[in-house]
């Protein structure tokens, strides 16, 4: 019993540290925001993997998966991500990167463009669960948000 205390102890205090490091940003704050928000942004891909499979037919309806899928993209779409965006994290400044310098001198379009993916989202979970052709009806408008917003500040593959 003392040692499984004492592991459970040694754990919590292990997950307390590594989460101060996180939280400080580690070495390099830019490095920590560019992983940030690609960890975000591949949340989102998969979300959208789901139900994309779903509305083209590639793997079967599932009303359940497709709420859970669409209540993801809402909670992710509603996330402040203020703190993934630094200045000094864009492309020609530093590396791993695909966010373009536009971004950061065209807030106000950025805001509009996330208000819209938000919607989006917001649409695809009153879809999601009603049935495919709901689903693949809200499909277009949240491909289009996401587009929208890469076709302007996101370096080409």
């Amino acid at each position: 019993m003392i040692r499984l205390r004492t592991l459970v102890l040694m754990t919590a205090a292990t997950a307390v540290v590594a989460g101060l490091a996180v939280a400080q940003g580690g070495p390099d704050p830019i490095a920590g925001a560019i992983i940030a928000r690609q960890s975000h942004m591949q949340l989102y891909q998969h979300n959208i993997a789901v139900l994309g499979g779903m509305a083209q037919g590639n793997t079967e309806y599932n009303a359940e998966a497709a709420v859970a899928a669409a209540g993801n993209l809402v909670a992710l779409s509603s996330l402040s991500q203020m703190t993934y965006w630094p200045v000094g994290s864009e492309v020609g400044v530093a590396e791993e990167t695909r966010a373009l310098p536009a971004l950061w001198t065209s807030m106000d379009d950025v805001i509009v463009k996330a208000t819209a993916l938000n919607a989006a989202a917001v649409a695809m979970q009153a879809a999601a669960g009603t049935d495919l052709a709901a689903l693949q009806g809200a499909m277009g408008a949240l491909g289009g948000a996401c587009g929208a917003c890469h076709e302007s500040y996101r370096q080409p593959d």
